[in-house]
């Protein structure tokens, strides 16, 4: 049988109704519920009816994807239940998601975390107008180039062709007008701010002084870090620190999925809502096979994968 590594969504996959036909599940259902008793607000209704404006504030969508992200590896766990994963990874929020299911951190503790490292990067964000923008095809020296002349930096490392670049909005715009004449494709993200750079660092600090009354504990199963993709080590203060980096530093999700699959894994199956890392993978690499999980549909379609 080939070696399996879960993935799990990140910020911006969100969208009303998502995970909502996963609660039908009673023993999942309860997920919604101590979710919403943990956060204090109704964020199963949220998840299932939106409305999306809300859906998308920060502190709000990273806890909601956490939650539908666990449901729905939950809901696989029941239907495939002798289906075992080498290792786990996550885009941003979702690499919470990750420590979570390698049991480094309990469910309540990780939403408590997400809804403050939400909350943290919007009001970072709130700070000054800043932004992302999607750059595709450049080179490495043209990255640099850009990153140099409009005081910008690198987000992402979404794969070999596409880079994800922050900073303030103006160097944004210069950016991608740059770009274009470079003659390399560049898309302006409808974000909040200038997520995983230098920009963030408030929310780095503020996050510090919630992490340090969270119990961390040593990972049951191997979890890639996106600040250095490669795995995580055991060490609870280490594990921390990595998790503090990736709110301010690049994250490296190419890196990732090539050294995942350098250990000879196969087979990719993304949780939560969206096809967003599916879709990746196959930029990275379009041998490897990969199935997503958001809603029960998609979950059947897994038998294609798993034979």
């Amino acid at each position: 049988m080939s070696e399996k590594l879960c993935m799990f969504a990140g910020q911006g996959a969100q969208f009303p109704g998502m995970g909502k036909d996963f609660a039908e599940d009673a023993e999942i259902a309860t997920l919604f519920k101590t979710a919403n008793d943990v956060l204090g607000f109704d964020i199963t209704s949220l998840c299932f009816e939106g409305p999306a404006e809300e859906l998308t504030k920060s502190n709000i969508c990273q806890p909601a994807i956490f939650t539908v992200s666990i449901a729905a590896f939950k809901a696989f766990q029941k239907k495939y239940p002798d289906v075992s994963f080498k290792m786990a990874a996550g885009l941003s929020l979702g690499e919470w998601s990750a420590l979570h299911i390698a049991g480094v951190l309990d469910f309540e503790s990780t939403l408590k975390v997400l809804e403050a490292r939400g909350r943290f990067m919007q009001e970072a964000c709130d700070e000054q107008e800043s932004g992302m923008v999607s750059i595709m095809g450049a080179t490495a020296k043209q990255l640099d180039e850009l990153c140099q002349t409009c005081g910008i930096s690198i987000a992402n490392i979404n794969s070999e062709s596409q880079v994800v670049l922050s900073g303030i909005k103006s160097g944004v715009t210069a950016a991608a007008a740059a770009a274009v004449e470079m003659g390399v494709k560049a898309i302006v993200l409808n974000v909040a701010g200038a997520f995983h750079s230098p920009l963030m660092a408030s929310a780095r600090i503020k996050l510090a002084d919630v992490l340090e009354s969270v119990d961390f504990k040593k990972p049951e199963m191997p979890v890639l870090a996106n600040v250095t993709g490669k795995i995580h080590t055991a060490n609870s203060v280490e594990i921390k620190n990595a998790m503090l980096g990736q709110v301010t530093e690049s994250v490296r999700w190419c890196d990732c999925i090539l050294g995942a699959s350098a250990t000879g894994i196969e087979e990719f199956i993304e949780f939560g809502p969206g096809k967003v890392l599916s879709g990746l993978l196959r930029r990275i690499d379009r041998s490897l096979k990969c199935a997503n999980v958001m809603d029960i549909a998609s979950l059947e379609k897994c038998d294609k994968l798993l034979g």
